[in-house]
């Protein structure tokens, strides 16, 4: 701080109370102010008064010989005053000590306590010994003893003495007998409720043990643990305790609807008597099974069905994905039953446990809840096509699923101020798990039916020696674009191809297809939409037949060169005309289809 500054940034405050004014007088302490403004200040007391007045407080509550009591005390102990009562005044205003009361303090009492204490014990041994003299005097003697007391005149006191007869040795050895017998029983009998007393204690702290063990390997396989419901005695007041002593393990899914994850629980058991450690209350072993009938071009029929997989293994992980594979079968097949009464391209029969679809022609789809017993576990079927076809509808069930769950998650989430919906059953505009699956096995035959009409074409080509490839490519997507596409936020969920013709190595026809039966035909010269197979084969019939009329209009070409011929195609009749010297060559197209056809 320079000395530049002004004197008033040079002032220093202390955090001490000011007890002096700047004038170094004292500052009185205010008590209160009257109504006329005059200041009541604390008055200032002399220490000596004030000390005099603290000794004779002493003296007065404590005794004259308070400071002589202190003294005598062991060190370590501290003289407790007693209560003082209310002392007289005097006519003077001074107190009367002379008529003090005062009452005995633990010392005293204990002073007191050790000069009585001796006598009594004085007074109690000769009354000891006068009591043992008077039972020895009491006391009868044998006969035949000599008694080691002195005689005693006539005028003493003396006892008259009855002998108890002596026993049988027999009756004291079979009484002996008894006795030990009875012992021994009664012995054994209390070590064996005692062993089963501690057997049963080690059972519970065993069953005990494992029950929390369980629980913990439950949870660190991240299985869901809820609260369990409070039994029906439990009080339900105001002010009563509602928390859970209890845990439960919930498998159902996060979206599934309430009568679905009520049914999806289970828990620990906790008697020794059963045999599963876990505990399914609503347990119905049923699993989903899906049954695929075809008929091939020669009227045989074909039927497959789905692998019912089980987990491997008495484990509590094994259990609890069993039990969560029947409860999403559950769910898969209440939406097929509600899916099923609105599809638009087929048609299908409900009961209470199947529903049969026929998806086309020669196929049938049949969707059954089954018990589960050994002769589903893992059985196989023929033809192995067909299995893995079902095989790959149950997958697809569950992925449609889990996006169907995932769509209401975040229509909830989005709608401002939403909650789970009441309703056990969300209600769905369209179907987003059967009617996928559906498409995709009417896309299938579909497809089935292109290629077989691509291939009479080709196989006719191929005996005029007409060169042709044929690439065809049912699905044009990958693996995961297709997954993606089929379980993404896509509601058309469609899948699609494409078919390539190449004749004669010049002219090249491409194919599009969409599920379910969607065909268009990029042509040089068009794009046409084709609604049916004869359609098809109609369009196939006419391409094919104008490349033979241009391949067979260039050799014509080539051959008649040397004498001037003309070749050319007449569109209108359908003919292949060549000209010469006056000779004229015409070929038609019915040849043609029947080289085709």
């Amino acid at each position: 701080m320079t000395d530049s500054e002004p004197a008033w940034k040079k002032t220093k405050l202390s955090l001490e109370r000011p007890y002096k004014d700047d004038s170094g007088a004292r500052i009185p302490v205010l008590l209160d102010i009257t109504a006329e403004g005059e200041q009541v200040v604390e008055p200032i007391e002399n220490p000596t008064t004030v000390l005099g007045e603290n000794l004779r407080r002493i003296f007065l509550e404590r005794g004259i010989d308070f400071f002589e009591r202190q003294d005598q005390l062991p060190k370590g102990d501290a003289l407790v005053a007693p209560p003082r009562e209310s002392s007289p005044v005097s006519e003077d205003g001074g107190y009367a000590t002379d008529n003090t009361k005062l009452t005995m303090s633990p010392e005293q009492l204990f002073k007191m306590r050790t000069e009585i204490n001796p006598q009594l014990f004085i007074a109690l041994g000769e009354m000891t010994q006068a009591r043992d003299l008077l039972s020895f005097l009491l006391s009868s003697t044998t006969p035949n003893q000599p008694s080691p007391v002195p005689s005693l005149p006539s005028t003493s006191l003396t006892a008259s003495m009855v002998s108890k007869p002596l026993a049988i040795n027999s009756v004291d050895a079979f009484n002996a007998q008894l006795t030990i017998g009875g012992k021994d029983e009664a012995l054994r009998k209390a070590a064996d409720v005692f062993k089963q007393a501690a057997s049963r204690l080690e059972r519970s702290r065993l069953n005990s043990e494992k029950y929390w063990v369980d629980a913990l390997k439950i949870r660190k396989a991240n299985w869901s643990l809820i609260p369990a419901p409070l039994p029906v005695w439990a009080p339900s007041g105001k002010g009563a305790d509602r928390t859970s002593k209890d845990f439960w393990i919930s498998f159902g899914l996060e979206e599934s609807p309430k009568h679905f994850r009520r049914k999806a629980v289970a828990h620990l058991s906790t008697l020794e008597m059963e045999a599963n450690s876990l505990i399914f209350p609503h347990h119905q072993s049923a699993r989903l099974r899906i049954t695929l009938t075809t008929e091939d071009w020669n009227g045989d029929t074909h039927t497959a069905h789905n692998i019912i997989e089980f987990s491997e293994g008495p484990s509590l992980e094994a259990s609890l994905k069993d039990a969560q594979r029947e409860t999403v079968d559950e769910e898969i097949f209440a939406v097929l039953i509600r899916e099923a009464s609105n599809l638009p391209t087929s048609s299908a029969r409900v009961a209470e446990r199947i529903i049969i679809i026929d998806v086309d022609h020669g196929t049938e789809l049949r969707f059954e809840m089954v018990d589960v017993g050994e002769n589903h576990r893992g059985a196989p079927c023929e033809p192995k096509s067909l299995s893995a076809t079902c095989d790959l509808i149950y997958a697809m069930l569950q992925a449609l699923l889990l996006t169907m769950h995932a769509s209401d998650k975040s229509k909830r989430v989005s709608a401002p101020g939403s909650e789970r919906p009441s309703t056990t059953v969300n209600i769905q505009p369209s179907s987003e798990l059967l009617q996928p699956i559906i498409d995709l096995l009417q896309y299938q035959q579909f497809c089935i039916k292109i290629l077989d009409a691509l291939e009479d074409a080709v196989s006719a080509l191929r005996v005029t020696r007409v060169p042709c490839a044929l690439r065809f490519q049912p699905i044009g997507e990958t693996g995961q674009s297709l997954q993606r596409q089929l379980t993404g936020e896509n509601l058309s969920k469609r899948v699609g191809g494409e078919a390539l013709l190449r004749l004669d190595e010049r002219q090249t026809l491409r194919f599009t297809f969409l599920s379910p039966s969607s065909l268009i035909a990029h042509l040089p010269q068009a794009t046409l939409s084709i609604t049916s197979v004869p359609q098809l084969s109609q369009l196939l019939s006419d391409e094919v037949e104008k490349c033979l009329l241009a391949k067979l209009c260039e050799s014509g070409s080539q051959y008649s060169e040397s004498f001037g011929g003309t070749w050319f195609v007449d569109t209108v009749s359908g003919k292949t005309i060549g000209r010469w010297e006056g000779c004229i060559v015409s070929a038609s197209s019915p040849l043609l289809n029947v080289m085709i056809y």
